[in-house]
């Protein structure tokens, strides 16, 4: 059975979803693909998965923590769990291009566009970082929570590296 927690953000609230003991689920309100129907469950005591995911969150907005040790369990087909496994490995501050996603996953030229569906449809937004893909020309394309808060977490990663001149315009945005 799945348990809901909203928990605030600098960018907005954000709906943790978990089963037993696994994070399945972070979106962003209103974000493309959020969970119809979705309210709290977790009532006075959320499952301790959720307890954690809300901690590790605030300490990431917060500039205190880069990587994440909550458990995962994301539902997708094997391309997708193939393309998310990849995201998991970009380092926080760091960037990669779909198309150059697409090579280092040894797919055929051509395939950026479906490295970026199934980025689209990560269901772990933040944790599986596919903020951190763009545009081969270091454009801010497509984020399922919106290019704004795309934006704001590069920008809050940004201290860890410099990023292409291209990136420059993500100061300006926000």
């Amino acid at each position: 059975m799945n348990q809901y927690l909203f928990i605030p953000s600098p960018l907005g609230a954000i709906l943790l979803r978990a089963e037993d003991d696994a994070l399945t689920g972070l979106y962003f309100d209103g974000q493309k693909y959020f969970p119809r129907g979705a309210v709290d469950t977790a009532g006075g005591k959320p499952p301790r998965v959720l307890e954690e995911t809300a901690q590790q969150i605030a300490e990431y907005f917060a500039g205190e923590r880069q990587d994440f040790t909550v458990r995962l369990r994301m539902a997708g087909s094997t391309f997708q769990q193939q393309v998310w496994n990849a995201l998991i490995q970009i380092p926080f501050g760091e960037i990669e291009s779909y198309g150059r996603l697409a090579q280092r996953l040894g797919l055929p030229v051509g395939s950026a566009r479906a490295v970026g569906a199934a980025n689209g449809r990560n269901p772990v937004a933040i944790i599986v970082p596919c903020h951190r893909v763009i545009g081969v020309a270091g454009d801010l394309t497509g984020y399922a929570g919106g290019v704004e808060r795309k934006a704001a977490l590069l920008t809050l990663e940004r201290p860890a590296r410099s990023f292409p001149r291209q990136l420059d315009l993500l100061d300006t945005i926000q």
